[in-house]
């Protein structure tokens, strides 16, 4: 599937999406012509940071303040800054809070070549000392307004909902920890440090709905779809996504409480096959009857309670949903209903 075919016009319509790219790069980054494709009916701005970090966060707070942005996309060094404009909505990828640090571990002092074209024709800069206790003072004020009690699993919106994704194979930068001890909303994605067309269409894209829905107020109905439903169709992980983008989705297991390990079975199963569509949405529970959702796909109608489920129950692998496409067509027909 190309890429404009996945563009998410509802996103954020006739809104602004703040985007503050990473150290030695610019705001004609590959990342930014990307969520111009996916988010066509979103406003993407994306400045020229000034090398300074003071000069930087002044120029993002004036932007801040004449745009009101409905959400801010930082990377790397941007995360850091993004994590620091406070009341707006914000996703940091792979936030690089000691940035210092790590420029002095990968690429030390001296002149550095932009990554990416700027619109004042710079090429290079200097990295010297002064600018990197400069760095170093910018990140001492991070986490100023962070919760003091995070909440593992939810985006606190006290400051406006901040999450952090966090390459699985970011080889360059780790503070999933640090972030982790100030924000409940810490995810890992199958990705590297720099984002690819890939890590925007299946990490950071579903993390952008769930900010535009909380914004919208509409209320999603509710699926909720066993385990076991998912693990037997090669097709069901693709059928999930696809049904995250206009159902609140969840993933039920039923664990055996005779083997303690199967507790964590599904969710690691969710991590590595689904990612970041599927995070904070698997649920353990022994029955389903206690459940509050408005569909239930399942494999077994006669067990876990599935005959006292207070919403629609639909069997898996019998007519007339025998296999996922047809899972697709028939929540396609209700349109979100």
């Amino acid at each position: 599937m190309e890429l404009y075919q996945r563009a998410r016009e509802d996103l954020f319509e006739g809104g602004t999406l703040l985007y503050v790219h990473g150290f030695a790069s610019s705001g004609a980054s590959g990342t930014v012509r990307t969520l111009r494709t996916l988010l066509p009916k979103t406003r993407i701005t994306a400045p020229d940071l000034p090398v300074e970090p003071s000069k930087a966060m002044d120029l993002l707070r004036d932007i801040c303040q004449k745009e009101s942005p409905s959400v801010i996309v930082g990377t790397s060094m941007g995360g850091m800054y993004a994590e620091m404009l406070h009341g707006y909505d914000r996703v940091l990828v792979n936030p690089a809070f000691c940035l210092a640090d790590t420029i002095l571990r990968n690429n030390g002092l001296g002149r550095r070549e932009f990554r990416n074209p700027r619109s004042d024709g710079q090429t290079s800069f200097l990295v010297t000392k002064g600018l990197l206790e400069e760095f170093r003072q910018c990140a001492s004020r991070c986490f100023e307004k962070a919760p003091a009690s995070p909440v593992p699993g939810k985006a606190d919106e006290g400051d406006g909902a901040v999450y952090g994704l966090f390459g699985k194979r970011d080889t360059l930068v780790d503070t999933y920890d640090l972030f982790a001890s100030h924000y409940g909303a810490a995810i890992r994605f199958d990705g590297e440090h720099f984002l690819n067309d890939s890590a925007v269409v299946h990490s950071l894209m579903p993390v952008l709905q769930w900010i535009s829905d909380s914004k919208s107020g509409k209320a999603k109905k509710s699926i909720a779809v066993e385990f076991d439903a998912l693990q037997r169709d090669s097709s069901a992980v693709k059928g999930f996504i696809a049904l995250s983008k206009d159902y609140d989705t969840t993933i039920i297991h039923h664990p055996d409480p005779r083997d303690p390990s199967s507790y964590s079975a599904a969710c690691r199963w969710a991590d590595e096959v689904i990612g970041v569509p599927a995070w904070n949405r698997v649920m353990e529970t022994p029955m389903v009857d206690c459940l509050l959702s408005d569909y239930l796909l399942t494999r077994d109608t006669e067990n876990y309670g599935a005959e006292g489920f207070m919403g629609t129950v639909l069997e898996v692998g019998k007519e007339p949903l025998r296999s996922w496409e047809e899972i697709m067509d028939f929540f396609e027909k209700l349109g979100g209903q």
